[in-house]
């Protein structure tokens, strides 16, 4: 359903391996960058993670989300290079 949907949009489908951490961004930007707040980190309650959450994502400024975003055309091209296999 969803390819012919993208067929009347006449968008052209990439290929795209069922997961690639080269082509990630958040797994890891965004996450590497939490990863090293929370490494001792612990939480009474998913309200406390929620507002943890919040606060960390309010802190950050549009920088710290356009650099690896404006980084994909450049990953996608490296992850056609080689075939699909992973480069870093």
């Amino acid at each position: 359903m969803v390819q012919n949907y993208l067929e009347t949009l006449n968008w052209e489908v990439l290929p795209y391996p069922a997961y690639s951490p080269d082509l990630a961004p958040s797994d890891y930007h965004l996450f590497s960058s939490m990863d090293h707040v929370l490494a001792e980190r612990h939480f009474d309650s998913y309200e406390d993670v929620r507002k943890w959450l919040d606060e960390w994502f309010a802190s950050k400024d549009e920088e710290f989300f356009w650099h690896d975003i404006h980084k994909f055309p450049e990953r996608w091209e490296k992850c056609i290079v080689s075939e699909g296999k992973y480069f870093e």
